[in-house]
């Protein structure tokens, strides 16, 4: 499968990565070429170090890299799956899709890694509503098991059907989630950041008794204070 990512930060490069190590060519697109190619170069870098401490072998380094391919934004025009990754703004994101609605071939699926934004919507900047889909992947990549699928009005079951097998694929497990603000994930969890911060702000607890709390009393990982600060508070 050729696979298209625009954006290449954390979320984009992590999508693209998981999918050239499963064989895959991943097209990696940022805001130009150069730019993409440092997303790159920061990736080999990173897998290097991975090499280094024994975790990965070379050659499946050397395979992945080789699946990475940064080009002119016109490759993508037979990509199979389009997967945005650029910025959580949905005039930015209809602008992308609209674009490429006109420049990819009319088979391929474009999913969005929004966590929020309503997928019924954007799929309205393109002619193929039926053929949109989200794919909201979970930071980092490479190592978040989860990918939520959220279909929009006239998302198609076919086009669910075959993302929620791709990610089976790559090893990830999948959840279904209709279009609704916060899909599934963003809808539970946020509320409880919300929440850690008021305890916080009302002197109930320190920020460690607040995060030892959750992590002991119900065994998350971590602390929702710390996860705040780690995916950022905007």
């Amino acid at each position: 499968m050729k696979v298209a990512v625009f954006g290449a930060g954390t979320m984009g490069s992590g999508i693209a990565q998981v999918f050239a190590a499963k064989g895959h060519t991943a097209l990696m697109y940022a805001s130009s070429v150069a730019s993409a190619q440092k997303h790159k170069d920061k990736l080999a870098a990173s897998l290097t170090k991975r090499v280094a401490k024994g975790k990965m072998p070379q050659e499946a380094v050397d395979a992945l890299l080789a699946n990475v391919l940064v080009e002119e934004k016109s490759a993508c025009a037979d990509a199979d799956l389009i997967i945005e990754c650029v910025k959580e703004d949905m005039a930015t994101k209809k602008e992308l899709l609209n674009e490429l609605d006109g420049l990819c071939k009319p088979e391929a699926i474009f999913a969005s890694n929004t966590s929020s934004i309503s997928m019924t919507s954007l799929a309205a900047a393109t002619s193929r509503p039926e053929k949109v889909v989200g794919m909201h992947f979970f930071s980092p990549v490479p190592v978040m098991s989860l990918v939520e699928i959220v279909y929009g009005l006239r998302t198609s079951k076919e086009t669910i059907d075959i993302v929620d097998e791709l990610g089976k694929s790559m090893g990830k497990r999948t959840i279904l989630a209709k279009d609704k603000p916060g899909f599934i994930v963003n809808r539970m969890l946020l509320p409880m950041l919300n929440e850690a911060v008021q305890v916080l702000d009302e002197d109930i607890g320190t920020v460690e008794d607040v995060d030892e709390g959750m992590m002991r009393g119900c065994n998350h990982p971590m602390g929702p204070l710390a996860l705040a600060d780690m995916i950022g508070l905007d």
